[in-house]
């Protein structure tokens, strides 16, 4: 490693030996910069999940412009929303098509535990407001009481989801109806739900007989093609009588749906609490090793500046060590990290993985931290007078 570093440095590693010299505070200076590491990825991990989650459900449709209430953050949050609106919005000449959305929370009580579902009931006949891959099974929810179920649910075993289809259908009861299902799809447990359940409007309205027809939860609306849904839904701003309604871009709702999650609810201002303080421990275990170095060599130090040394060269030496402590220290932290999110995955169900983004990230974080620290720790040489340093 010596020689390797001298040919990088073209120098004596200075700052290499200084940290050897002591195998176990080298050690335990790795080790704190790893922990570091792992607090900022496990937080980093969460809060990804956290995205992935809530952008899951605008997945499941295709459409181009959502009509909300003014309180509705959230796909799943907000009041109902009059269908009359979707009649005034079809007198746009760019909107071509229009549907309700209706959603609540149902409870799947089964033996061993209960799934908390995220239920949308939509017009199973226009099947161009879902994905294609949802459209292709929209068929089997124009049976009475029918739907299909998320195959990732959490606590549903995969044996048991994999069973369910058209030829075998499962049943279960929830709200004093008995609802049939005949197939699945790909959606996966969230921070509220464990899980999803698509129905059609009428059987939905059949689970909640006090839900209306004529208030969804939210309106979808699809445009023309070419047409630019944030241009058509600034037009019906001016259109729609209801001005305090909020009508967004598709895309748009589900940007603010994310930013809602992550920096309004108390669950996302945490985690993003947790990376900061993982940063702040990362430069604190970082300037306590690079200041007791210094301070463990002021007198080779002092002869260094009483030689004529610069500043530069003993900002070189620390920033040497910061590095050092900044790459090997990630490389396990990196590792303990990924194996903590692959478990936390198969026990919460929650879409928890490594990816190159986060490593990318913490590992400048990493570097920046560790030279800010290098750099504090370099002020007390910065105006010491050799002649007091021996």
């Amino acid at each position: 490693m010596s020689r390797l570093l001298q040919w990088l440095f073209g120098r004596l590693p200075i700052g290499w030996l200084q940290l050897t010299h002591s195998r176990p505070r080298f050690a335990a200076a790795l080790a704190g910069v790893a922990f570091a590491n792992v607090l900022v990825f496990v937080q980093l991990g969460i809060m990804n999940s956290m995205a992935t989650a809530t952008l899951k459900p605008y997945e499941f449709f295709q459409t181009d412009i959502m009509i909300s209430a003014s309180d509705a953050n959230s796909m799943s949050e907000g009041s109902n929303v009059a269908r009359q609106w979707l009649f005034q919005a079809l007198a746009d000449q760019d909107v071509i098509g229009g549907t309700g959305l209706f959603i609540a929370i149902v409870d799947w009580a089964r033996e061993t535990d209960n799934l908390a579902l995220t239920t949308y009931g939509i017009d199973p006949t226009l099947p161009q407001f879902l994905s294609p891959s949802m459209a292709r099974k929209t068929s089997t929810l124009q049976l009475p009481n029918a739907g299909i179920l998320d195959m990732f649910s959490r606590g549903l075993p995969r044996e048991e989801a994999a069973a369910i289809r058209p030829q075998t259908p499962t049943s279960l009861e929830v709200l004093g109806t008995k609802l049939t299902l005949y197939d699945t799809f790909q959606g996966g447990g969230g921070f509220g739900v464990d899980g999803y359940m698509m129905l059609s409007d009428q059987t939905f309205l059949t689970l909640f007989p006090k839900r209306s027809s004529a208030a969804p939860n939210h309106i979808l609306l699809q445009v023309a093609r070419g047409a630019d849904p944030d241009v058509v839904a600034a037009r019906l701003r001016e259109l729609i009588s209801d001005k305090t309604l909020r009508i967004r871009s598709f895309a748009q709702a589900a940007a603010e749906d994310q930013s809602y999650q992550q920096t309004e609810r108390p669950t996302g201002i945490i985690f993003g609490f947790g990376v900061i303080i993982g940063m702040l421990v990362g430069i604190v275990i970082v300037y306590q090793v690079l200041s007791t170095d210094v301070a463990d060599h002021l007198s080779e130090y002092a002869t260094f500046k009483a030689m004529g040394y610069p500043q530069s060269f003993f900002l070189g030496i620390v920033f040497e060590e910061a590095l050092i402590l900044a790459i090997l220290g990630f490389v396990p932290g990196f590792f303990v990290a990924s194996g903590l999110l692959v478990g936390m995955k198969a026990a919460t169900g929650l879409p928890l993985a490594m990816t190159a983004n986060m490593a990318a990230m913490v590992f400048i974080g990493t570097l920046v931290a560790c030279s800010a620290s290098g750099a504090i720790a370099t002020r007390r040489l910065a105006t010491a007078d050799p002649a007091d340093l021996f």
